[in-house]
């Protein structure tokens, strides 16, 4: 999608949303036009068939950081808390049900979280912005099983490194930053999960 057209369905949600919305709505702004304009450059980490690194779907984080802890509500009401996940690698997404590439590679997230749930691999979703209404109403035409925490506040996408929605983090058993996705990708592919498989202990 062209980076105007993404920001346009940002702005329509502006002009419709109410003062706290809003609030949340304009940080984002800034995430969805570099994540756009991303997508827009030849060669970009968003553009998942260039890429100079070994593993053109996933890009590596520098110096592996740690991963910013969080503790969210998840938009089936159960508490989430990332330490709990410690110990195995953990595919990390930042989406919203109003960005299409967000909703496009949701899909394959799922299909992909079947193949590795037994396999000792976690999967989870952060929703940006939005309230469990917006979420459900997304998840009833396109489920998913996997946790979907609500950074109603978007406290912790501004902990993360994140430029654009959506960007997927792997993060290793240790708590590490190893990978790092921006825009949609097939995460079901036999390739990515390898990857991700590669990370267990």
């Amino acid at each position: 999608m062209a980076s105007q057209e993404y920001l346009a369905i940002v702005k329509r949600r502006l002009s419709q949303s109410g003062r706290t919305c809003r609030i949340v709505l304009t940080a984002l702004l800034a995430l969805v036009a570099a994540g756009a304009a991303a997508a827009d450059s030849p060669g970009s980490p968003a553009d998942s068939t260039a890429s100079g690194d070994d593993h053109p779907l996933l890009d590596p984080v520098p110096d592996t950081p740690a991963a910013p802890a969080f503790e969210l509500t998840a938009a089936d009401g159960s508490a989430f808390r990332f330490d709990d996940m410690r110990g195995k690698p953990v595919v990390v997404n930042f989406w919203a049900t109003w960005c299409p590439p967000c909703r496009a590679e949701m899909p394959s997230m799922q299909r992909a979280w079947q193949q590795v749930r037994e396999e000792g691999i976690g999967v989870v979703a952060i929703n940006v912005g939005e309230d469990r209404e917006t979420i459900e109403q997304f998840t009833s035409e396109v489920p998913v099983d996997f946790p979907l925490p609500m950074d109603t506040d978007s406290e912790v996408v501004q902990s993360w490194p994140v430029r654009g929605l959506p960007t997927t983090f792997v993060v290793d058993p240790e708590g590490r930053l190893v990978y790092r996705a921006e825009g949609e990708r097939d995460w079901d592919s036999a390739e990515l999960l390898d990857l991700i498989r590669a990370l267990k202990r």
